[in-house]
């Protein structure tokens, strides 16, 4: 197997933001979606990625082509006449996100899941590290092919890293992870937490998630420390404090700087120092999934691991 990582993308999105600058509007347009901002994350920190999707044949599905393949990505891509979704934020104003309009697209047919099953496989098993990323609706994609596709994959060598939430998280529960992420509101959005009984609740179903198949299991809990359990240990892990400009897909970046450690073969600790690193980054950034790896690479340093007493 080779260095790289494979993220497993069934549903990417167009995303147009109208933002201010001055006296004018601005028009950006950008591939979106929580697999593109793990991979342009893992990417940034210098590992290849083959980004395995579906794409319509329509005039979104040709534009996400494009800026996909401008972020550096190997595109791999099956074709359809249903077209790709697609959102619209207005970011004037206070600068926070007002939707506009949206579109998640169609759900993936037989023949679709058939067709990314066999092309992520293929992908996957040259792939050092392989991700399994979520879609914007959960009707999108079968949690049957998370379930394939994790499966066969660890069968036949390949690595595989999560970052998802319900059915589809049970799906590869099942098939053995190398690497989890989740956050706490997720764990109490599928009843795997109670938020009312605190960190104990969370180390719980941690730990729960590891014995139903994940190794390792990071807790991503916004503005509290993240909760990991490596090798039966319970740490957390403390963040740097940086000022916030947007929240969103600080999540995300946390998995890609995981994901981009192991797939070197470094040590999973350090993997979730830059995972934290990483996420803090981002919040400090407009960009979903993007960061300097330098700079990156100077906060892992002061990323702490502590661990939990009495978990």
């Amino acid at each position: 197997m080779g260095e790289g990582v494979m993220v497993f993308a069934p549903a990417p999105q167009l995303t147009v933001t109208i933002e201010q600058v001055g006296h004018e509007p601005e028009l950006h347009l950008h591939a979106g979606g929580q697999a593109i901002w793990q991979a342009r994350m893992i990417s940034s920190l210098g590992v290849p990625v083959t980004f395995c999707t579906v794409l319509g044949d329509g005039e979104v599905g040709q534009a996400l082509t494009s800026l996909i393949e401008q972020e550096g990505l190997e595109l791999k891509a099956i074709r359809r006449r249903s077209d790709s979704g697609w959102y619209v934020h207005d970011r004037r104003g206070d600068d926070s996100r007002q939707e506009i309009a949206q579109h998640a697209g169609a759900p993936l047919g037989r023949h679709d899941n058939d067709e990314l099953y066999a092309l992520a496989l293929s992908e996957g098993l040259k792939a050092g590290l392989c991700v399994l990323s979520g879609v914007p609706d959960p009707a999108l994609a079968s949690p049957d092919t998370y379930r394939r596709l994790g499966t066969d994959l660890q069968r036949n060598g390949a690595k595989v890293a999560a970052d998802l939430t319900g059915d589809h998280l049970a799906a590869v529960l099942d098939a053995g992870l190398t690497f989890l992420k989740v956050s706490d509101e997720e764990l109490y959005a599928d009843g795997l937490a109670d938020e009312s009984a605190g960190d104990e609740s969370v180390v719980k179903a941690a730990k729960e998630l590891a014995e139903r198949g994940a190794e390792t299991v990071v807790i991503s809990r916004a503005e509290k420390p993240a909760i990991a359990l490596v090798d039966g240990e319970v740490l957390q892990v403390h963040m740097p404090e940086l000022s916030v400009r947007d929240h969103h897909g600080a999540g995300d970046s946390m998995t890609a700087g995981v994901v981009a450690v192991l797939a070197r073969g470094g040590d999973v600790r350090e993997a979730i120092r830059t995972g934290a690193a990483a996420g803090a980054l981002n919040v400090t950034r407009h960009g979903l999934g993007t960061g300097r790896a330098d700079a990156i690479s100077e906060l892992v340093g002061r990323v702490r691991l502590e661990p939990l007493e009495d978990a």
